[in-house]
């Protein structure tokens, strides 16, 4: 854990930082208990050669990455908001050319970007492109499974591998591929409004909407189907679509907004295709 005011290392239990002798509030450096998924209360951390925090958290939270020299960080290709002058960012085809081909067709760039403070330590910042939050999860010898459009960054020792999920997944609007992310490292993930967990007992079903997962652990069993049983004219009508239904043990991050939902509800207000000029408010 870090202090909160100056981000110096704290030892466990800690009631006083030795290095800026700010009082320490126990449940504040505590993680957020209940599930395999392992944040940090305070939005900070720190891991092999780095510490970050998450910054303005809400509706445009910022993820800032502080590198050890000789450090790195990898990163969804896009998402590096700043970063210092010292910080060196290379773009490979991540996997070589089929796993770049599979990360394309799961909706994600074909280039994954690495930031490597030389000389000295360096600062980047990260953020997605679409309003939300952003989550650091300490992950420890874990594997999870992240919609594509939530993988944020990542230590560089994490494997972030693109799964073929089947042809359910394809049917349930979120592509044929899923990221399976797995390893010990800091992992960021964002969300189209804020995130809700949500962690299930042995044997217990949850339903979600396709378009609200952020991720889950590898091991949950889900299966995708129409949100209405009892077919699929009710579910056109009910306004939803598919959905994924899991079955415990295990915990799963929701997003409380639909980006795709979202853009559906701002179609109206922009030109057509074919030359209108969409809704006017006046002049």
């Amino acid at each position: 854990m870090n202090c909160p005011k100056c981000n110096a290392s704290l030892l466990d239990g800690a009631k006083f930082c030795g290095a800026c002798g700010t009082t320490i509030d126990p449940r504040a450096t505590q993680p957020i208990s209940g599930g395999a998924f392992r944040f940090d209360a305070d939005g900070r951390g720190q891991g092999r050669g780095y510490t970050w925090e998450i910054l303005h958290e809400g509706a445009f939270a910022l993820a800032v990455v502080n590198l050890q020299a000789g450090q790195t960080i990898s990163a969804e290709a896009g998402a590096m908001v700043s970063m210092s002058s010292n910080v060196d960012l290379h773009s490979e085809l991540k996997g070589g050319v089929f796993g770049a081909l599979k990360r394309a067709v799961g909706g994600e760039s074909a280039f994954v970007s690495t930031f490597t403070a030389n000389g000295g330590p360096g600062e980047v910042t990260l953020a997605p492109g679409a309003p939300g939050d952003v989550a650091g999860i300490e992950m420890n010898n874990q594997a999870f499974a992240v919609q594509s459009s939530s993988y944020l960054a990542g230590d560089s020792t994490l494997a972030v591998d693109t799964k073929f999920g089947g042809t359910k997944s394809f049917f349930g609007g979120e592509g044929l591929f899923v990221l399976n992310v797995s390893g010990t490292g800091l992992l960021l993930v964002s969300s189209f409004g804020a995130i809700h967990r949500k962690t299930l007992r042995p044997g217990e079903s949850y339903v979600v909407d396709t378009g609200h997962l952020v991720a889950w652990e590898a091991h949950l069993q889900y299966t995708l189907r129409k949100a209405a049983k009892s077919g699929y004219l009710r579910s056109f009508l009910s306004g939803e679509g598919m959905v994924a239904e899991f079955v415990g043990p295990g915990e799963i991050l929701i997003q409380t907004r639909n980006l795709a939902a979202f853009a559906g509800m701002l179609k109206p207000f922009f030109p057509s295709q074919g030359g209108g000029s969409g809704i006017s408010f006046g002049n």
